[in-house]
């Protein structure tokens, strides 16, 4: 449960994290004339603290592109840039596997496969799917023509509790 003062929903940014020391205090690299002044010496910690949080992503940068190790708030925005069409309501495993899994999917866009596994990813069972379409192939030309000659396309899904799913979804 959150108080007030906290919100449910973590901040999109980085910042700084208590008790992150820097790999490259700043204090150390002071001309010798301010390596003794306490002014100098706390306002440059104040800089260290500013640029830890910095050096720390830039350190573990390839985590951050790695669905399952990026922070949570990072996997939404890798949602943006792989075309997975979230809201940002699913839980954080869920968004990690469609970031992880996105260039396939795409690979299969609009396929019967394509819109199973898109199905798949968004209820969790994998739906029954009938269509008109068909394809064939002839040496010959006036063949049949595969397929209905109405479009449809039904999608079914068997689901143990289907008041739990989102209507809108």
């Amino acid at each position: 449960m959150t108080t007030p003062t906290e919100t449910a929903v973590p901040p999109a940014y980085r910042g700084t994290v208590d008790g992150l020391g820097t790999p490259h205090p700043l204090g150390g690299q002071l001309p010798g004339i301010y390596a003794e002044d306490d002014f100098a010496l706390r306002f440059v910690e104040g800089l260290d603290v500013v640029l830890a949080p910095i050096f720390n992503v830039l350190d573990c940068l390839e985590a951050y592109f790695m669905p399952a190790l990026a922070p949570d708030d990072f996997i939404d925005w890798l949602t943006t840039w792989v075309g997975a069409e979230l809201d940002g309501t699913e839980p954080v495993e869920l968004r990690r596997h469609a970031v992880a899994t996105a260039v396939s999917l795409h690979r299969v866009r609009g396929t019967h496969q394509g819109l199973s596994d898109a199905v798949r990813l968004a209820f969790g069972v994998r739906p029954e799917i009938t269509e008109s379409g068909g394809a064939t192939w002839s040496a010959r030309p006036l063949g049949a023509f595969p397929g209905d000659p109405r479009p449809y396309l039904r999608v079914t899904l068997y689901v143990p509790d289907p008041a739990a799913l989102d209507a809108h979804r």
